[in-house]
């Protein structure tokens, strides 16, 4: 037991005790000479095998745990081990665990939840990349920061993953939250084993249900506790906490994936896409084929398809990797699964965010998009190419998605191509195949025209068909006003609004010869109102932002006009 007042190796001052457990205490400390708050954690030599074995390992790892550097873990600066006990000096990480929260509030909400759960997920991944099982995953050693993140704390029961090993040497876990093989006689721990860890924790945060209090160690279904939650959540739970390791996620990546699209396994969405896939598979020729496969082999291939398509998309997302890596793993995901959208709309967010010019649309990624409906080459294992359709194969199967894939293509393309004088016409290629869901795509298309018109006109000296074709593209501006109304996203509505601001600012003079004036204002007026009523509703920083610098241009633009005017 530390003394405090005491210091550590001369250097860390014990300022007080912050907690205690069965194995070890933990005390705040602080470095004078640079005015820095530590977290000291002593494990002590109690007398048990598996205590000291646990302390043991985690002393002669001290170079692996001190390498580690994640924005969910604390940095591990110091390692001290002498005969009766172990010290971990870490950073000291402002917030409290959530066992904590827990007792205060009870069961947390869904949307925090799958947020701290996909933190958590990209931390044990990175663990699993350095071959360190965590092995303790609960609420207690979750901390909440103030800023709403996590950090996963204590490394009492981590291991290094040996893979010729057939056994741990020691059984650590808590009861409630481990795996079964965490107990032995199951085989070696691995990734799936925190995997079990993270299910048990999820089960216990949404539910408010302590594992540990539980009079067996059945965790039962969240929607029978609380039939608001999530079908999809549901199952994603339910596979975390198989006691067959086999039949849980086999990585984090792989929950990952799931958790980004929790909601499409609802029983909602899952009756809808077996009824498009239904009628997908009607004809005659398929189901021959089918009648000959039995379901068993079906049910596992389509397993083992939807595990690969997962495992590329998630890959894809590293950002790592160069783009070229990634842009070819996408299109690898596509060909495995053109009918789900994730890796189309992943692969695009990703050459808007890291192109060039900066936040840009290339020539050459343009290049990529119109190969998924001219169609890609995909060489495969077998080394010969064929050509496959993508967007095709997504239109039949899932009509919505296409169109929304469609339409996210159509805006990249009007406001980040960096070929300018092709935005418009590039665009509305894919804008007229999203018009059936988005009203404003047929607008967009309508604008582009007219654009065009004015500049066929201008050079042509015809003043009145241009200012003809400029009181046509006001009235379209109008009509992008309501258009932006119904879409349901707030980027989508900020693009619309600056459109119609910036179109209003520039060629003020020009709208002004077949528009009137107060007509122009009060359009201004009208963006003003929806850019505020979205700015007091919204809870993101960005969007806010956003929302400001909006509402200082329409200042800008009413100005011109009334000087125009």
């Amino acid at each position: 037991m530390l003394q405090i007042g005491s210091y550590v190796d001369g250097k860390y001052k014990i300022l007080n005790e912050i907690s205690r457990g069965g194995m070890s205490t933990v005390y705040m400390g602080v470095n004078e000479r640079v005015n820095k708050l530590w977290a000291i954690k002593v494990a002590r030599r109690n007398g048990f095998h598996d205590n000291n074995m646990a302390i043991t390992s985690l002393a002669a790892d001290k170079k692996t745990l001190m390498g580690l550097r994640h924005p969910n873990l604390p940095s591990i600066v110091d390692v001290y081990e002498n005969e009766s006990s172990m010290m971990l000096v870490m950073d000291y990480i402002e917030g409290n665990p959530l066992s904590k929260t827990l007792e205060e509030y009870g069961a947390q909400p869904q949307e925090d939840v799958i947020r701290w759960a996909k933190q958590l997920c990209g931390v044990l991944g990175y663990l699993h990349g350095r071959n360190i099982i965590y092995r303790d995953m609960k609420p207690s050693n979750i901390i909440l920061r103030p800023d709403g993140d996590i950090t996963l704390i204590d490394f009492g029961a981590a291991r290094e993953f040996k893979e010729k090993n057939l056994a741990d040497t020691r059984c650590l876990g808590t009861i409630g939250y481990a795996a079964p093989e965490q107990f032995g006689g199951c085989g070696q721990t691995d990734a799936r084993t925190d995997i079990y860890c993270l299910g048990a924790t999820l089960h216990h945060l949404i539910t408010g249900i302590d594992p540990c209090k539980e009079t067996s160690f059945t965790k039962a279904p969240i929607r029978e506790i609380n039939p608001a939650l999530s079908g999809g959540l549901e199952r994603i739970i339910e596979k975390c906490l198989r006691d067959d390791k086999l039949e849980r996620y086999r990585s984090c990546e792989e929950l990952l994936y799931a958790l980004e699209r929790y909601d499409e396994f609802d029983d909602m969405y899952r009756k809808k896409q077996k009824k498009r896939f239904a009628a997908f598979i009607a004809s005659a020729a398929l189901a021959a084929v089918f009648a000959s496969v039995s379901a068993a082999s079906y049910a596992a291939a389509e397993s083992r398809l939807s595990a690969d398509y997962g495992l590329k998309v998630a890959a894809a997302s590293d950002a790592q990797k160069t783009q070229e890596e990634r842009a070819e793993l996408y299109l690898e995901a596509i060909s495995l699964n053109a009918a789900d959208t994730a890796a189309y709309l992943n692969m695009l967010e990703m050459f808007l965010s890291g192109g060039e010019p900066e936040g840009g649309l290339t020539r050459g990624e343009a290049s990529v998009l119109t190969q998924l409906k001219a169609g890609v080459d995909i060489r495969g294992r077998d080394g010969y190419s064929s050509v496959i359709y993508p967007l095709e194969t997504l239109k039949t199967a899932d009509p919505g998605g296409y169109e929304r894939v469609c339409y996210e293509i159509g805006t990249a393309f009007w406001y980040d191509y960096e070929a300018e004088a092709d935005r418009y016409t590039a665009a509305e290629e894919w804008f007229k195949e999203a018009a059936g869901s988005y009203p404003s795509a047929g607008i967009y298309v309508d604008i582009g025209r007219y654009r065009r018109e004015i500049k066929k006109y201008a050079g042509q000296n015809r003043t009145e068909k241009m200012y003809e074709a400029y009181g046509a593209l006001w009235e379209r501006l109008g009509a992008l006003k309501d258009g932006a109304a119904e879409l349901d996203d707030n980027d989508a509505r900020l693009l619309a609004w600056r459109e119609i601001v910036e179109s209003a600012s520039g060629k003020a003079a020009y709208f002004l010869v077949n528009v009137e004036k107060a007509e122009m204002l009060a359009l201004l007026d009208a963006v003003a109102e929806d850019a505020a009523r979205l700015r007091s509703e919204t809870k993101y920083e960005d969007v806010r932002s956003i929302a400001d610098a909006l509402a200082g241009d329409i200042g800008e633009a009413k100005a011109r006009i009334n000087s125009a005017g």
